[in-house]
């Protein structure tokens, strides 16, 4: 039975992944802002309000793991917003909040439990990052910057703490079913691009599979010891496409740019 801290996991993915280790018999707390509904039957997580961009709320979470737990197995980073526009679009504003939470959330959670991870000489970092920090669609600047950034600190990660017998995982899954689009408030009215969220948005809710589907493919790769898990066929197939065939990747990404630039022009 693994210890396991999920954060952002009262919804999403996060619910998806808190619920999958449960049913496999691990011991987990959701950190989270909002309130998670605790299931009625079944192995019930132990919740903790935790706020990522919060020094003193994740010093909490680490009290708490060490007064109940004497320690931690897995912590994934999962707790996220999702935003975007583009270039002359979105706003400081938003670079300064998306950077805040989907980045500095995951450093910060990082450096927190790294010092007990190497005591221990073992552990486990799962970040929760996109295909968007692997693949940069037009419109999206911020959020891949991000997840981008996600992606090489993962990395980083992993090199260093390989000594210590300390994992580190990043997740990179396509668009999948989530009501995270509903928080885009860089993509809403007045002032968001309304073009991007509307591409957005019909991507999201016409996605094949859903965040229990990406919470299995998440513990098969860690069980496999993958470092790089790209969860769903979409996923594959666009990093492939990238890494393969770049003429045609780049391509396929203009095209989707001069769509949102006749969307914007139709707009007007």
């Amino acid at each position: 039975m693994s210890r396991v801290l999920v954060t952002g996991g009262a919804s999403g993915l996060g619910e998806a992944l808190a619920a999958a280790f449960s049913a496999r018999g691990d011991d987990v707390l959701i950190g989270d802002i909002s309130e998670p509904e605790i299931p009625e039957s079944g192995p019930k997580p132990h919740v903790l309000e935790l706020d990522v961009r919060s020094d003193h709320d994740w010093a909490a979470a680490r009290d708490w793991v060490t007064e109940h737990w004497g320690g931690l197995d897995i912590l994934v980073n999962n707790a996220g917003v999702a935003g975007g526009g583009r270039i002359d679009v979105a706003s400081m504003d938003e670079w300064q909040w998306i950077t805040e939470i989907n980045l500095f959330g995951v450093v910060r959670g990082t450096r927190t439990f790294v010092p007990m991870f190497k005591e221990q000489r073992s552990g486990h970092v799962v970040n929760i990052a996109s295909l968007a920090g692997l693949v940069h669609p037009a419109g999206m600047g911020s959020y891949n910057a991000v997840k981008a950034a996600v992606v090489a600190f993962s990395e980083t990660t992993a090199h260093e703490l390989a000594e210590y017998d300390v994992h580190c995982t990043v997740v990179c899954p396509s668009y999948f079913r989530t009501r995270l689009i509903e928080n885009m408030r860089a993509l809403q009215p007045p002032g968001g691009d309304t073009a991007v969220g509307q591409v957005i948005g019909s991507l999201v809710s016409g996605a094949p599979l859903g965040p229990e589907d990406i919470a299995a493919a998440v513990l098969e790769g860690m069980d496999r010891g993958d470092e790089l898990i790209l969860p769903d066929d979409a996923a594959r197939a666009a990093y492939d496409l990238k890494l393969t065939d770049r003429a045609a990747y780049d391509q396929m990404m203009r095209r989707q740019a001069a769509r949102l630039n006749a969307m914007e022009r139709y707009d007007g």
